[in-house]
């Protein structure tokens, strides 16, 4: 009879216990429902002034939010409706420096995108404007929180944030250009890929890691870019390399035939180069090499018609010499906060150059293919107002 009333108190520590544990699943997985409905909360303060998303999920551990369907609102005067549209985007963040209120993401990957980049009238490049301003306006915020009061229980993020990898796969960087046309020159990088490791946010005076490839497609050809290289943001310091390969001419024209003043009718013909860019302290020092295969310009009769400052007729018959294939050398130097420094037109001259030696054309030839040039002009306007051209003069007779 004894032995029911002694298993009695055991059976209620055993049902204590089990309501005990029971409570704390509940109250552990409440709080992580708490954790991530403020993680929800989080993305959706940030994403709110300039985008949007179909649906924001976070996993059930912490171990990351996917968005889908985003897109970023661009600033005025954008060339397009968004700044960044993305199937997904997958934010992976460090749950301890998350349980310690600091900011780090391990990776952000992005995939099936379209990224507009606006390269503006004076150089200077927009990419993404309205997230930079935005987190820079939210740390901005924290750290004015954190100063008015020690002990605030203010829910903006902190101030220092970091960013281990952003990866972007599966899609295309569209690159407006105001700088040589208007309306903008357009140039679309398919098939891209980018990656940009040891990103420190807001300060970024640490050196990032960035690169990026992709397809350009032409009229003729698919040409690939590349870039590689490290990059101090703030302070612009920089050391990267830019190769393009089989990259159809007509697809620069602005760069290359435009701005040089080129006049011909290029109908064929693939660019290859090579560019090593290093910058200290505003200051430009870029060696590269530029290989032209199977420049084809049209016949013409006009001596207005030139190709980098040679007539075109001059240029046509030293490439069938040369086969077609020139390899240019440059080197491009300046200070970037000389507002004479223009990089297009260096590049240009250093371009003319370099194609008239390679080319075998003297700086006479050159002069003399000008003067040819300047008569044609000249003649063009006499006809216009109704005059004929000025016969040649005749010496004198002795």
């Amino acid at each position: 009879m004894s032995t029911p009333i002694r298993k009695r108190p055991a059976s209620r520590i055993v049902l204590i216990i089990a309501i005990v544990i029971a409570a704390l699943v509940v109250i552990a997985f409440g709080g992580l429902y708490l954790l991530q409905r403020e993680a929800r909360a989080r993305v959706e303060a940030v994403l709110a002034p300039i985008g949007t998303a179909a649906q924001i999920h976070v996993a059930f551990w912490l171990t990351s939010v996917e968005l889908t369907d985003v897109r970023l609102k661009p600033p005025p005067n954008w060339p397009t409706a968004d700044m960044l549209r993305a199937q997904r985007i997958t934010i992976t963040p460090d749950l301890r420096a998350l349980l310690s209120h600091h900011v780090h993401v391990r990776e952000i990957h992005v995939s099936d995108f379209t990224m507009t980049v606006l390269r503006r009238q004076n150089g200077s490049v927009e990419i993404l404007p309205n997230l930079r301003r935005e987190m820079e306006a939210a740390s901005g915020a924290s750290s004015a929180a954190s100063s008015a009061s020690a002990t605030s229980t203010s829910t903006d993020l902190p101030t220092e944030k970091q960013i281990d990898h952003i990866v972007l796969d599966r899609g295309s960087f569209v690159f407006y250009d105001r700088s040589v046309s208007n309306p903008p020159w357009r140039v679309t990088v398919s098939d891209a890929s980018a990656r940009v490791d040891d990103v420190h946010l807001p300060a970024l005076d640490e050196p990032t890691h960035v690169s990026v490839t992709g397809a350009l497609k032409g009229p003729a050809h698919t040409g690939h870019v590349s870039f590689d290289g490290t990059i101090r943001i703030a302070s612009k310091d920089s050391q990267t390399h830019t190769t393009l390969r089989g990259i159809d001419i007509t697809m620069l024209d602005p760069y290359l035939l435009k701005k040089a003043g080129a006049k011909a009718n290029v109908t064929g013909g693939t660019l290859d180069l090579d560019l090593t860019s290093t910058v200290r302290g505003y200051r430009l020092h870029a060696p590269g090499v530029v290989t032209l295969h199977q420049l084809q310009l049209a016949e013409s009769s006009d001596p207005l018609d030139s190709f980098l400052s040679i007539p075109t007729r001059a240029a046509i018959a030293a490439l069938k010499s040369h086969k077609g294939d020139i390899t240019l050398h440059f080197v491009l130097d300046g200070d970037l906060h000389d507002p004479k420094f223009r990089l297009n037109d260096n590049l240009m001259t250093e371009l003319r150059a370099g194609f008239a030696k390679a080319l075998g054309v003297s700086a006479q030839g050159v002069a003399q293919g000008a003067g040819q040039t300047a008569k044609g002009i000249a003649d063009a306007l006499r006809n216009l107002f109704g005059a004929s051209p000025q016969p040649a003069a005749t010496p004198p007779k002795k």
